[in-house]
């Protein structure tokens, strides 16, 4: 089922991936060249993922009860269907601890976002949340399609800018415009919602960028299809071409994204990126196209989507 007619084009090219201007895991900043692909105008919509679903039947992750040999330790009052559900604070609390703020909810998932009670109606235009990373592929295949590299994904999410801090250039907000769905105040109390959005905004609110991309920035975190791991261990050496740029560069190996802390649930860790509307200036400031961040492969949440690519 490919349709490539909300896609754009892009010729590919060589531009500056990663940075040293704000978190560790985003450096050395070099030269990475990609070959030209296809990719989704915006993320995936909770219409367009509702369509797969009906066409094929399929049970996401947070929709199916977890298997307690998965998860060897796991509680048993925590073996239910559901998902991770942002609840702001009342309070300003310690944002090294994002227990805090997340709730792993009974019924949550892509089609009630919020929980058991909550609904999709109205959110037709909205990215689609609650997908884990075997969602998100599930998805791709159904529409012959597949997963961005991180390598394209930034390529495409930089619209043009090498070596911008943003989608649109050095400022974040340039005279004070929010150009993306992002937390505008003391995260995660006090939202003062200058963007006009509380969680997550319809695909097209704000303005695409130089490639004429949607949500490239803010809204939703999108999947990668390369494992994470910290750039100096564990990535795999590229192809050098012209100018020295490591060609179509791919991310770690599968064992080397496991997270130390657990290790013995052998989960591993895909790369996020773009940032989403829970990304503040006081925490999380990953609303760039350099910024990336490990996220299990099973794992879903209100604040996770994607969109895909065609290869030429």
């Amino acid at each position: 089922m490919s349709s490539t007619d909300d896609m754009v084009a892009l010729a590919g090219g060589a531009f500056t991936m990663g940075s040293d201007r704000f978190y560790p895991e985003e450096a050395p900043p070099r030269r990475v060249e990609v070959a030209g692909f296809r990719i989704d105008r915006g993320p995936v919509t909770n219409a367009a993922f509702a369509r797969f679903v009906d066409a094929t039947g399929y049970v996401t992750t947070a929709e199916r009860v977890p298997d307690p040999a998965d998860y060897p330790g796991m509680l048993p009052e925590m073996m239910f269907a559901g998902s991770a559900v942002f609840q702001p604070t009342a309070v300003p609390v310690d944002t090294r601890d994002a227990s805090q703020w997340w709730d792993y909810r009974a019924g949550a998932c892509w089609r009630r976002p919020l929980g058991e009670n909550s609904t999709v109606d109205g959110l037709d235009d909205h990215p689609v949340v609650h997908v884990s990373y075997q969602d998100a592929a599930a998805y791709a295949a159904w529409a012959g399609k597949t997963l961005p590299t991180e390598a394209e994904w930034e390529f495409a999410a930089r619209g043009g800018l090498d070596g911008a801090d943003y989608a649109w250039g050095d400022d974040l907000a340039p005279g004070g415009a929010m150009l993306a769905n992002y937390w505008q105040g003391l995260f995660p109390f006090a939202n003062q919602l200058l963007d006009g959005w509380e969680r997550t905004s319809p695909v097209g609110a704000f303005a695409p960028n130089g490639y004429g991309l949607f949500d490239m920035i803010g809204n939703v975190w999108e999947w990668t299809r390369d494992w994470y791991a910290v750039r100096d261990r564990g990535a795999k050496p590229a192809r050098a071409c012209c100018g020295g740029a490591e060609v179509n560069p791919r991310g770690a190996s599968r064992a080397a994204s496991f997270d130390p802390a657990m290790r013995d649930l052998k989960l591993g860790r895909r790369v996020v990126k773009g940032g989403s509307h829970l990304c503040a200036a006081n925490y999380c400031q990953r609303y760039r196209p350099a910024a990336r961040h490990p996220q299990e492969e099973d794992a879903s949440t209100s604040h996770i989507g994607f969109r895909c690519i065609i290869r030429d």
